[in-house]
């Protein structure tokens, strides 16, 4: 009889280490050859003058990635150990069947699609993901800028964890989608064949993505899987060219520590300001793109103001 795939037995804590060697690091594996393509990317871009780089923003995107490696490194052990309590706590455990990746991956991929989603709805979450859109350029290179306090989305993922899945399993399937998220920043590869657009997202649907022109902002959200976005009404094709960066662009591109945390900065001095705790709550939870704009039309009234001001002295 085979190994039944619900009902597994606890893992003891006292056996973490094997858990821990049992899900390999295939990130800080693949990290020589991801930076081996990027280099070939960035060789052939200066060869050919295509404006795909920029020197400092690129040392910013490097510096992020290789922050983003070391903390993972160093809270792995943490979130291990936090997985497999909760994994212990589940009478429907699942064995550790590496057929079970398949619908780990699928499911992992839902959630991904409403993590980014969100992160891109609410201010909060997306100071935890503008570092990775705050790049005016578009290259492998963009794949390296993951925030450095982007573990706290873990708490979306939640329920992939709860279904029972195990924890090698778990760690094995966040890995490989953020591994699938490299190739696809490039603007090397055109559109695909229509069933692989249609299924994945490929290169030209995730330059949608970051793409900064009206039509283009948040859309196209799956990270692996494009069908979600169809599902849910945020697809849009590729068309014109776009424009990569944020709305409001950052000044200080090879700073590691200015690219995470500026929103976060930004998002204490508003909610600081604000009087009243429906605009405390909105400065902190509210549309990025909103805030923006109230932003926006304020200093439009102050500087109008000033003027007044200058035109009366006078």
């Amino acid at each position: 009889m085979g190994e039944s795939l619900v009902g597994a037995p606890p893992i003891s804590i006292d056996h973490i280490w094997m858990i821990e060697q049992g899900a390999p690091n295939l990130i800080l594996w693949a990290a020589p050859i991801m930076f081996l393509l990027t280099a070939i990317e960035m060789v052939v871009t200066y060869v050919q003058e295509n404006p795909f780089y920029e020197k400092w923003e690129t040392v910013g995107s490097v510096l992020v990635g290789l922050g983003s490696v070391v903390i993972g490194l160093a809270i792995k052990l943490g979130l291990l150990y936090g997985l497999v309590w909760l994994y212990n706590q589940l009478p429907w455990r699942m064995a550790l069947q590496w057929w079970t990746l398949i619908p780990c991956y699928i499911i992992f991929d839902f959630f991904s699609y409403w993590a980014h989603r969100i992160s891109h709805e609410q201010r909060f979450w997306w100071a935890t993901h503008v570092v990775h859109h705050s790049g005016e350029h578009y290259n492998l290179s963009v794949s390296f800028r993951l925030s450095w306090i982007q573990y706290l989305k873990t708490i979306f993922f939640l329920p992939v964890a709860l279904i029972g899945f195990h924890p090698i399993i778990f760690f094995t399937t966040n890995q490989l989608a953020v591994l699938f998220q490299f190739w696809v920043h490039t603007e090397y590869i055109k559109k695909m064949p229509r069933w692989v657009e249609f299924v994945f997202a490929t290169p030209s649907n995730h330059r949608v993505h970051h793409g900064s022109q009206e039509k283009y902002i948040d859309k196209n959200f799956g990270a692996t899987f494009i069908f979600w976005d169809r599902l849910f009404g945020t697809y849009q094709p590729e068309e014109e060219r776009p424009i990569y960066g944020i709305t409001t662009n950052i000044d200080q591109k090879a700073n590691p520590f200015h690219i995470n945390f500026h929103e976060l900065k930004d998002i204490i001095h508003d909610v600081k300001r604000a009087k009243g705790f429906r605009r405390k709550w909105f400065y902190l939870f509210g549309s990025p793109i909103e805030v923006a704009r109230q932003k926006q039309q304020r200093a439009n009234v102050e500087t109008v103001s000033a003027n007044e001001l200058v035109e009366r002295a006078v």
